[in-house]
């Protein structure tokens, strides 16, 4: 039974990805309900039916009391005997499962389902935005987000069909009961329901942006408390374990004060249902009273008013608190959905091919990039690398070098200008062909917190065991991966090597990068201080390494430590977001420009002994 329940709605559904969903929240819940359209009718009449069933017992109720109190026993049980039997069958039989029907619906079909639907496609939306929108948001506030807003999607669904579909079908049917019995019962009724919507109406008006403030400032506080875990070796080292309580507890407060303020409308709530639910006993039951002694009324009457509404009493705090879960968790969603629910602006062009690699020709015509500022990044920048040729890329820090490593990758569209590969701009080809064709080994090679063989294979995920193990002998990885075991006691290959590979040493993460790189075997080869993180034996062990995954390919080298360079075909010297130099290693050193004072300045590198002798 419960699997039937489970499966009727797929949350993995295909669907149509949109670079623009939906920033309104009610357009955008309806279009990731839309798989369970059939599912939400059939809990809306279920719950319906479930309403009507209980209305109906509550006026069985006064019937029954009016039948035993009109005759004798033996003259009820004959006359009414199959009636009774029939009632007793359909409360044991039919009702449970009617009520089944309806709780299989709403806690196995809709909420296991729904909340996955929303967590499936909103992680896969996050995911299509680029580099920049990551680096400008907190990695934790967006995860935060991403968590949080599922499970209140599947809370305000549960709400609507749970409680709002029966809430307003108990009403409306008990209406009707009661204008059955006497018209004039309905009076007490229809004014309490206007003085309970009023404070319904006062209620939602201030939950919802109470709600979504309390969630934006819980999302902060996840924000900064992570910032700080994932940034500890810097809190350490610099001993900011008290900057970092007080950046927590500023968070942390303002969360306490805005859920404060969501706390008071509840507790005014909670006081005034209390005045009205009293109300209600005595308006109805008193005028139930009222009709009875002056002989327009039975008893059963009396009975069923009564019962009512001590019903509604009981419901009305239940029905109160579920319209506020509601809408707080509307609250909720409209907080996830500043994050969820951004456009995804840096997309591949309508029909935009993968890119045709054949030679490995780059092309960049007048680039310019400034990041939206009026100055920085890079300015009219015009290069054609030939295919197959290595290029050395220098210049102080700031001075454009990353920034043109980050458009040709594509994380960014430039301000100004192209760039093209073997003639094709790359903003008109497919977004992940383009990073297949390029292979990169940065400064900081951080990793995944899975296994080494999960991060080697990151780079092909078709490659042999044969290959793996090939490519970590190239890159001098072999035998401390081997040596590695984490606390769970997996060994070698298998261990986890920790969040962004904190078990591992900085040398360590950079050969598992280059590993994974000479697995890839990209035809384009992008290094970023590729050995920056080695000391200088390892470094002079895995040269060969280095020279001959270049072997064949087009090759962007960027470093600080020049004679990690000095081999290029050309070297381009980049200041102030210009080309200011270009040459090989010796017109550049003849030259005596920029280039020849960074030389001169650094006495770090290998020396080439045989040259010396």
């Amino acid at each position: 039974m419960f699997r039937f329940f489970e499966n009727m709605v797929d949350p993995y559904t295909p669907y149509k990805e949109t670079n623009t969903p939906p920033r309104a929240l009610w357009p955008f819940i309806r279009a990731y309900s839309q798989p369970f359209k059939k599912v939400f009718a059939l809990a809306a009449v279920s719950s319906v039916g479930v309403a009507a069933v209980e209305i109906g017992l509550i006026w069985y109720m006064g019937r029954l009391v009016d039948v035993l109190s009109r005759d004798t026993p033996a003259n009820v049980w004959a006359n009414h005997g199959v009636e009774f039997i029939a009632v007793a069958l359909f409360i044991l039989f039919l009702r449970p499962a009617l009520q089944a029907f309806n709780v299989g619906l709403l806690n196995n079909a809709i909420l296991p389902n729904y909340g996955t639907l929303y967590r499936w496609r909103a992680h896969r939306q996050v995911l299509r935005q680029s580099v920049g929108w990551f680096e400008n948001d907190f990695a934790g506030r967006i995860a935060n987000r991403i968590m949080q807003t599922p499970p209140a999607a599947g809370e305000v669904v549960f709400q609507a069909f749970d409680a709002i579909t029966f809430a307003i079908a108990y009403v409306v049917g008990a209406a009707i009961m009661l204008s059955g019995s006497d018209p004039r019962l309905v009076i007490p009724l229809l004014f309490w329901l206007v003085l309970y919507g009023a404070l319904m109406r006062w209620t939602i008006k201030r939950v919802g942006p109470a709600s979504q403030a309390a969630s934006d400032a819980r999302s902060q506080v996840t924000g900064r408390v992570v910032d700080s875990y994932t940034n500890i070796h810097s809190v350490k080292l610099f001993a900011q374990d008290d900057t970092e309580i007080g950046y927590a507890r500023s968070a942390i407060e303002q969360a306490r004060k805005t859920f404060a303020v969501e706390m008071r409308i509840f507790t005014t709530m909670d006081v005034a249902l209390v005045l009205l639910n009293g109300l209600l006993i005595v308006a109805v039951v008193g005028w139930a009273m009222y009709l009875w002694i002056g002989g327009t009324a039975s008893v059963g009457v009396v009975a069923a008013a009564t019962a009512l509404a001590l019903r509604l009493n009981a419901m009305t705090g239940w029905i109160m608190w579920a319209l506020t879960s509601l809408f707080r968790n509307l609250g909720v969603m409209a907080e996830g959905l500043e994050t969820i629910a951004q456009p995804v602006t840096l997309t591949d062009a309508p029909d935009a091919p993968p890119l045709v690699l054949d030679k490995g020709e780059i092309e960049l015509r007048n680039l310019t990039h400034h990041y939206g500022r009026e100055t920085g990044g890079l300015e009219n920048i015009s290069l054609t690398i030939r295919p197959g040729e290595k290029i050395g890329i220098v210049g102080r820090s700031g001075a454009g070098k990353s920034t043109l490593v980050k458009l040709l990758l594509r994380f960014y569209d430039p301000d100004g200008g192209q760039i093209l590969i073997d003639g094709q701009d790359i903003t008109k080809v497919q977004q992940d062909s383009l990073r297949a064709a390029i292979g990169m080994v940065q400064q900081d090679s951080s990793l995944l917190h899975r296994s080494v063989r999960d991060n080697l294979l990151y780079g092909n995920r078709a490659a042999s065991e044969e290959q793996m193990l090939s490519a970590t002998r190239q890159a001098q990885a072999d035998d401390f991966i081997l040596d590695l075991q984490d606390p769970e006691g997996r060994q070698g290959y298998e261990a986890q090597v920790g969040e962004r590979g904190v078990k591992l040493s900085g040398g360590q993460r950079q050969r598992v990068a280059l590993a994974r790189v000479i697995l890839k075997n990209a035809p384009i080869l992008v290094l970023d201080e590729a050995t920056s993180a080695l000391d200088s034996e390892v470094e002079a062990a895995i040269q060969d390494t280095l020279y001959g995954m270049m072997e064949g390919k087009t090759v962007i080298a960027i470093a600080h430590r020049l004679s990690t360079i000095s081999h290029m075909d050309r070297i381009v010297v980049i200041d102030g977001g210009r080309i200011a130099e270009m040459g090989d290693h010796g017109a550049l050193l003849a030259k005596g420009g920029l280039y020849a004072r960074f030389w001169a300045r650094q006495s770090g590198g290998f020396i080439d002994t045989e040259a010396a002798e």
